[in-house]
């Protein structure tokens, strides 16, 4: 079918996302929008994923991309190309009608191709922020190198920027070359795009926005969070999903016992592993600052955790292996989040007003680290030592810092514009 002829039919958008987590939840929300418009909107992900989304009528239908097979990463990425395509010409007499438009996560660049090949429209879906897109794209056109050794030139809007503050993968390369791979490919095809979609919006980064759009066809839809009201109402789990089985009963039931603002949100996502030199300085810096704390953490980093810390603290604080991390931000007792700076978790506590002490890990993080305190004023980045580990004292001074200190009322008061 021709792009004219579809044209002339209801508009149904497909989307897909890379399937993990970090990925899946800012598309799903993108979707609900896009459905919430009157748009037919369907998802698409591997089979293992699919079994996790439930939604009633009127919104997004999900499928799976493959009937069988196709149930992990490496699958997707090899043979996800083939899929798409089937996927698509299976859906041509589809009572819904057929596709006109694809909306595929920008790490999976083959989609577009898929798309243009098939006469669809297609636009890529960036689930980081125009900072960090704006770096990648230097890169990817050779006007900023890996592996730098001094402060690089920026893009107008972003701040001057030391060795420290860039993504990982361009200032340490080699570490995930597969990975850095992956992001510089995002703009191998993107001419042909009719549209650049960026889970921001421009009251957050104006000026990175304006030099990107001279570039590119670039509309910020963001935030991608869910709203206000199904995260205060519990409706959170409609919203998104997670691919671990949250505690929710416990931990709301044990938030809802502390007074307001009283409580350190502590989590770093599925992937960061931190170092257990770091968790024991970490959970020493909870310990001193004697304020309540909820730490999600996932059981394969639990026993890098101090002999007895957590029986130890029962009173004080509740570690748990996962929880839907909306609710607990939107939570009245939370009142600082010490967070990895993932961008969904950036968009997340700025969407909800909570300040934030960063500990970034690796990729985007320390860039988001750098604005989250130098441009937005909603937190402060704990400092590293030597051998790049923020000790006990750091930690208890930071969260203290943004909880009570000199600068908490004003952290707190931009946090929540």
């Amino acid at each position: 079918m021709e792009k004219k002829e579809r044209r002339d039919k209801a508009p149904h958008v497909l989307v897909l996302p890379f399937p993990a987590q970090g990925h899946i939840n800012p598309m799903l929300q993108f979707a609900k929008r896009v459905a919430s418009k009157g748009l037919k909107v369907t998802l698409a992900s591997l089979i293992s994923i699919t079994k996790l989304m439930y939604f009633g009528d009127g919104f997004v239908k999900v499928e799976p991309i493959c009937d069988s097979g196709a149930t992990d990463y490496k699958h997707f990425l090899d043979h996800g190309s083939q899929m798409l395509a089937n996927f698509i010409e299976k859906h041509e007499c589809d009572s819904k009608g057929p596709f006109s438009c694809v909306v595929y996560d920008s790490v999976i660049p083959w989609a577009l191709d898929v798309a243009k090949r098939l006469g669809l429209y297609g636009a890529p879906f960036f689930t980081q922020s125009c900072a960090v897109d704006a770096i990648y794209y230097l890169v990817h056109q050779g006007q900023v190198t890996t592996g730098l050794v001094g402060t690089p030139q920026m893009v107008h809007g972003v701040p001057q920027l030391g060795i420290s503050d860039l993504p990982s993968l361009v200032s340490a390369p080699d570490s995930y070359p597969f990975i850095l791979e992956s992001v510089l490919n995002q703009f191998s095809n993107l001419e042909n795009a009719d549209m650049v979609l960026v889970n921001s919006f421009e009251k957050l980064e104006g000026e990175v926005v304006s030099w990107l759009e001279g570039l590119l066809r670039v509309s910020t839809i963001g935030p991608a969070v869910p709203s206000i009201d199904n995260i205060i109402n519990g409706d959170e789990n409609h919203c998104s999903v997670n691919l671990w089985d949250p505690n929710s009963h416990t931990c709301m039931k044990w938030l809802d016992a502390r007074p307001i603002g009283s409580v350190v949100y502590v989590a770093f996502g599925s992937l960061a592993e931190l170092e257990a030199v770091q968790m024991e300085e970490l959970a020493r810096g909870l310990r001193g600052t004697n304020y309540y704390y909820l730490w999600v953490l996932r059981e394969s980093e639990e026993k890098k955790l101090p002999s007895k810390f957590v029986k130890e603290r029962i009173e004080k604080g509740l570690v748990v292996s996962w929880f839907p991390q909306l609710e607990v931000l939107a939570h009245k007792a939370v009142g600082c989040f010490v967070t990895h700076c993932a961008w969904n978790s950036i968009l997340e506590a700025l969407s909800l007003g909570v300040p934030m002490v960063a500990m970034p890990q690796w990729s985007d993080q320390p860039t988001n680290a750098k604005y989250m305190e130098e441009v937005w004023s909603v937190g402060l980045k704990a400092r590293v030592d030597e051998k790049r580990v923020v000790r006990k004292e750091e930690v208890e001074q930071s969260i203290r810092a943004v909880m009570e200190g000199e600068r908490a009322q004003e952290i707190k008061r931009n946090a929540c514009k």
